[in-house]
């Protein structure tokens, strides 16, 4: 009897371990803003201030208490714009979206049915098209402003709403992979905020929920994530028809495959399982390589397909903005866990030109899709509600950066985006720590760290140097001077005090790059900035064919400024030859070009813009 129950105990130990679950921690944490300023703090106001608090919340909610939806997505909406509110409020705390937010909470929470359905659909159709898509916001809308206020209330309707969700699943016996659309992705992309409630309450049905989840991934019927992870994005299954476009069949929709991915994050930080997070960095990196252009975006109709090789073609509906904030947000997933400096490149790359190019001036609306040669034109209205998906989904992407332009480290902080401003954290030994950023960039390559605290310590500066800077200096005041390798974190380690200060200087010389595959093209990129011509710059159109006039060293030259009207945010001027038709050919003229996200800002005619210019072929070289 000793021996059977010895070997019963044993078993039970044996199946415990395999069970047991190694929680993963993020390499970075979020810090807090005191202040920012300059250019992206202005760009920030403009969102807070014309579409966060402008918001109509009671047009959010309608929907809610009609349900009678039985194909739209009216139900992401509230989420979408309170995701973004929360992140907005943690950024600048005004009392006046701080009422907002909690109305927008008590007024969701009163269409919640006795049974826990927060919805739109019509109860016939529970589960069906967007639904539970629709829930997947509400649920992600509900744990923000759990986490931001610690209101008990809300927790208990995000679990039963979650409950409500899986009682239906179980009852109609329905494989959540096989309702909505895109392979299931819509729909199984709920698996992010089932997650995050696991986080809260430790209550294991959730966990059971999101393993379940991802198990239906892998069957035949399931969009197989894990499984071909491997394989291109635009290639894991057959092309639809045109009439299959956005229906189930469709398994390279760019957006609600990433938002998966977000979701395979959060359980890999539960569970410690490699394999998820094998899977979606072989999946980050194909997109990387195969998909996402020189601004930092892709997607073609709103799907992958192979596109960075076709970048510098006209594209139909290029770049939803829906994709840039889910391809930002997947990669700062990825950058907040591992700390690797490819992640916040790209996040950098993505933000600065492809996000901020799809904001209005005013920072009031945001466009559907954005191409790389044209105009930029305003998305239309969907499901009645006075916008569409993209104009909700921008801010997600906007008001992600703040919190990170600085972050904690176990052994410190790490400097990833160069952003002037104040910034709030502590130290490994639980000191108040300020830090000052004074710089003008993209405008320079200076970035100028202050450190503030009340006693010396012991602790390291991390430091990203873009993979676009070549040649860089790193100094910290009275300790050391080195040349910085560009695409990883520079390590400064030592005892530092109040006042010492980090000087980097980054190198903004402008490059043309040229596509493998289209060598007759090309592009010019100065730091994180792509840079275009503009029919309301000087010389001549955008379409003439002209050829970059490179220094005696083989160098690309461009003066820059930022000018004095709101036009554009930063100038420069790079000499060219252009095409004349004449024998003797006239002396190369300096022509201006602005950033990729002024370009086409007025939303007409007058302002068409080009990225990718085809240079002229000369016999003779």
């Amino acid at each position: 009897m000793r021996k059977l129950l010895a070997l019963s105990q044993t078993l039970c130990l044996v199946v415990c371990l395999a069970n047991a679950q190694t929680p993963v921690q993020d390499r970075y944490q979020s810090t807090e803003v005191i202040r920012m300023s300059g250019f992206l703090a202005d760009k920030l106001q403009l969102a807070y201030s014309n579409r966060i608090l402008t918001q109509n919340v009671d047009k959010l909610v309608a929907p809610f208490k009609n349900q009678t939806e039985t194909w739209c997505w009216q139900s992401e909406f509230w989420g979408k714009w309170f995701t973004s509110a929360v992140l907005a409020y943690k950024y600048q705390p005004q009392p006046s979206l701080k009422l907002k937010l909690d109305k927008a909470v008590s007024d969701l929470l009163a269409t919640q049915s006795p049974d826990g359905y927060i919805g739109n659909y019509a109860p016939g159709s529970h589960l069906q098209a967007w639904d539970i898509w629709g829930r997947k916001y509400c649920l992600l809308g509900l744990i923000s402003y759990y986490e931001l206020s610690k209101n008990e209330k809300c927790l208990l309707a995000a679990r039963k709403l979650c409950d409500h969700l899986m009682k239906e699943l179980k009852e109609k016996e329905a494989p959540i992979v096989a309702l909505g659309n895109h392979r299931g992705m819509a729909a199984s992309s709920v698996l992010e905020p089932v997650c995050l409630l696991y986080n809260h309450t430790k209550d294991k049905k959730y966990l059971d929920f999101a393993l379940s989840i991802v198990k239906q991934w892998e069957t035949p019927e399931g969009p197989q994530l894990i499984s071909k992870a491997e394989l291109a994005v635009a290639a894991r299954f057959p092309k639809p028809s045109a009439d299959k476009w956005y229906a189930w069949q469709q398994g390279q929709k760019a957006y609600e495959m990433m938002s998966c991915y977000e979701g395979l994050v959060e359980l890999y930080r539960i569970t410690g399982n490699k394999d998820y997070l094998a899977a979606v960095e072989a999946t980050w990196q194909n997109i990387k390589d195969t998909e996402i252009n020189i601004v930092g975006s892709g997607a073609s109709m709103e799907c992958w397909f192979g596109g960075k090789i076709l970048q510098t073609r006209p594209i139909a509906h290029y770049q939803e903005t829906c994709v840039t904030v889910t391809w930002i947000k997947l990669s700062h997933q990825l950058f907040r866990l591992t700390g690797q400096a490819k992640y916040a490149d790209a996040i950098e790359q993505s933000y600065y030109n492809a996000l901020l190019g799809s904001m209005t001036k005013n920072g009031g609306d945001w466009s559907k899709y954005t191409p790389l040669n044209g105009q930029r034109k305003h998305g239309s209205e969907q499901c009645g509600m006075g916008m569409n998906c993209c104009v909700a989904s921008g801010p997600r992407a906007l008001f992600l950066l703040p919190s990170s332009v600085i972050s904690k480290h176990s052994k410190g902080i790490a400097l990833n985006y160069f952003v002037s401003g104040l910034y709030k954290t502590t130290t490994p030994k639980k000191q108040a720590l300020t830090i000052e950023q004074m710089t003008d960039y993209p405008l320079s390559g200076k970035v100028r760290l202050k450190l503030n605290l009340a006693k010396s310590e012991d602790m390291t500066i991390f430091v990203r140097i873009p993979a676009w800077s070549k040649s860089n200096t790193l100094q910290s005041v009275g300790k050391q001077t080195m040349a910085a390798r560009n695409g990883e974190y520079m390590v400064l380690q030592g005892i530092w005090k109040n006042g010492d200060i980090v000087n980097l200087e980054l190198d903004m010389k402008p490059t043309i790059l040229r596509p493998v595959e289209s060598p007759d093209f090309f592009a010019i990129q100065r730091g994180p900035l792509v840079f275009a011509r503009d029919t309301r710059l000087s010389g001549p159109g955008v379409d003439e064919f002209i050829e970059p006039l490179l220094n005696e060293n083989g160098d690309l030259e461009m003066e820059t400024q930022i000018p004095q009207t709101n036009d554009f945010w930063v100038l420069g001027k790079v000499k060219f030859k252009v095409e004349s038709y004449l024998e003797n050919a006239p002396a190369p003229i300096s022509l201006e070009l602005c950033d990729y996200a002024s370009a086409g800002s007025t939303y007409g005619p007058d302002s068409r813009f080009r990225v990718w210019f085809q240079g002229l072929f000369d016999p003779r070289k």
